[in-house]
């Protein structure tokens, strides 16, 4: 799919802004803290229905306003695809596809394929389990988007159950006195405990099993993603394989999905354990360690305290990589991310995201940037951010699309390579920019 047009509203630094993009390699050029990193952040938003940057939608409204609306057109599977998005912090968010309310927010999952790569994804290698689970939702969800309700209602599971376990906490210390009618509140609490249990291991052993099953399909990307972009044998078009012959290449990066509950069923590498199994060792483990979870009064046990262990020359890469190291795993992540979905027709056809790479040239070396140059260079559509047109690789050279971003407006170059108005209009002249009204929600 591609992305053809962007309006915003009251979106962060724009008021209005209305831009065009075309299929092929879209740099946005401009200072730092001009506005270039909130443009993609509008379309990441409509992908994953969240921030790369922040966890609440307050800081995506202009200041003074009370809502931001996203418009985007796109043409997926040589179809349009026009969908809105209205942001109200305070207040549920409202969406519409091809003009048509939806009545859950989360079933705009999977219409907008995209892939980020940010500087905050050093996080994905450098920080705490949470932020590599939650890359590793959004990737699934944008696979298979039935999984965000089922990821949504296991946490609320997780939520219920660890608020019992305070309360049990609490009457084991003696804070509670016979129940009402001669009822045993422990009694009462741990029969409704096992109701929780069976809720946990149903709907854990179903995002587990997701999770796991991705991990095994992402991996060889990812491993011949990093080959790609950090090594000299990468930089060689011998290499350039087919996705049925990556998992057989030597990369020194790796990934692994890390769970207790795996561990106790003990599966082969790549083998995928049943669903009856992941449920009943999520029962045994929540059995085990019932004592520690009442003390503690949290769910000790689940797919919300698993992780993706990213290794590099098999050593773990948190502590061990280098800086430099760490960025080019963190974008092989979203590389082979970007190759999976590729490679993934989904329900309406044409799998391909958008891949996003936002400051991505500011920490890699000439050679890594020629490199990744190539990488790219055939992707339907790729939307860059950059600080200066001296970082774009000479290996994108003469297939560019430039749009000069300052505080508040966005540019198309005029002279730069291709078309940025849908339907093969010239370049505008800078200035032309539309500042108009984005219509009415």
């Amino acid at each position: 799919m591609h992305l053809t047009s962007l309006a915003l509203t009251d979106f962060r630094s724009y008021a209005q802004l209305e831009l065009p993009f075309a299929p092929g390699i879209t740099v946005l050029v401009g200072p730092n803290g001009q506005g270039k990193t909130n443009i993609v952040e509008s379309l990441w938003y409509l992908a994953t229905l969240s921030s790369h940057r922040v966890p609440h939608d307050a800081a995506l409204v202009r200041r003074g306003q009370s809502t931001a609306i996203i418009r985007a057109s796109f043409v997926r599977a040589g179809r349009p695809l026009q969908v809105d998005l209205q942001l109200t912090p305070g207040k549920s968010n409202r969406a519409r596809v091809q003009g048509q309310n939806l009545n859950r927010l989360r079933d705009l999952l999977g219409e907008v394929r995209a892939v980020l790569f940010a500087p905050e994804d050093l996080g994905l290698v450098k920080a705490d389990p949470e932020g590599r689970r939650r890359f590793l939702d959004e990737l699934l969800f944008l696979i298979a988007p039935r999984f965000a309700g089922v990821k949504a209602d296991y946490d609320r599971v997780v939520k219920q159950r660890s608020g019992l376990l305070k309360q049990m906490r609490t009457m084991r210390r003696g804070g509670f006195g016979r129940g009402v009618g001669g009822l045993d509140p422990e009694e009462t609490a741990a029969s409704t405990l096992e109701v929780w249990d069976g809720q946990l291991a149903r709907l854990g052993a179903e995002l587990l099993r997701a999770r796991l099953h991705l991990v095994n399909r992402l991996r060889p990307h990812v491993g011949y993603s990093y080959l790609r972009v950090a090594t000299d044998a990468g930089a060689e078009e011998a290499l350039d394989l087919l996705p049925a012959d990556r998992g057989a290449v030597d990369s020194p990066a790796d990934i692994a999905y890390r769970s207790a509950v795996i561990d106790a069923i003990g599966p082969a590498e790549g083998e995928l354990p049943s669903l009856r199994a992941l449920h009943d060792a999520l029962l045994a483990e929540a059995a085990a360690v019932r004592g520690d979870e009442i003390d503690r009064g949290v769910t000790l046990v689940g797919p919300h305290r698993d992780d993706l262990e990213i290794r590099l020359h098999d050593s773990p890469a948190k502590g061990y990589a280098s800086h430099g190291e760490s960025w080019s795993l963190a974008l092989a992540l979203r590389l082979g991310s970007y190759d999976l979905l590729r490679l993934e027709e989904g329900d309406l056809g044409d799998g391909e995201p958008i891949l996003v790479l936002d400051d991505v040239f500011s920490e890699l070396d000439v050679h890594r940037r020629e490199r990744l140059g190539r990488i790219i260079s055939g992707a339907r559509q790729v939307i860059i951010t950059t600080a200066n047109d001296s970082d774009i690789p000479a290996s994108l050279a003469g297939a560019i699309q430039v749009v000069d971003v300052e505080l508040g407006s966005a540019t198309p170059r005029e002279g730069s390579a291709g078309s940025l108005a849908a339907g093969g209009a010239g370049i505008p002249a800078p200035g032309a920019t539309s500042s108009g009204a984005a219509g009415t929600w």
